[in-house]
């Protein structure tokens, strides 16, 4: 595995173990102050990683668009999210870092088109992703231990 998506896939399952206790309504509950939930942040880093890579390099999603348009950048929680689609938002939290691994292998990001992220920070290969992708899931592990202390 690229070293860089495996320090990824490490954060995540650090974050799921975060959260692996908290029931549906914990993981739903949006604190006074605050303008999400935990499991909108989670949701939100998977679908951020899917437009990042996939569709700035003209490939399909690996996860269905709906689930990415329903929580990118822009967005927040409309209603509950039943313990349904948050297994599976957890399991493609997973699956979707070894995807992009074996797609990252494959050389499919090859046609990359540049951006800048709201951050700054110039983005103009998978490789600058790659790099940029950890500071972003930190914000939101700060934004999910935040959230925890008030479920």
């Amino acid at each position: 595995m690229h070293p860089g998506i495996a320090q990824l896939k490490s954060v995540r399952l650090y974050m799921l173990n975060l959260i692996d206790t908290l029931t549906a309504a914990q993981l739903n509950t949006i604190p006074p102050g605050f303008g999400n939930n935990i499991i909108w942040n989670i949701a939100h880093l998977l679908a951020s990683q899917q437009r990042m890579c996939y569709l700035r390099s003209a490939n399909p999603y690996y996860v269905e668009e709906s689930l990415v348009l329903k929580y990118k950048i822009e967005t927040k929680p409309e209603q509950a999210i039943s313990d349904k689609e948050i297994a599976t938002i957890k399991e493609l939290f997973i699956t979707s870092i070894d995807q992009f691994d074996t797609d990252y292998n494959k050389k499919i990001f090859g046609n990359y088109t540049s951006w800048t992220t709201p951050y700054g920070v110039a983005i103009n290969s998978i490789e600058d992703v790659i790099k940029f992708l950890p500071f972003h899931e930190g914000l939101h592990t700060g934004s999910i231990l935040a959230l925890k202390k008030f479920v």
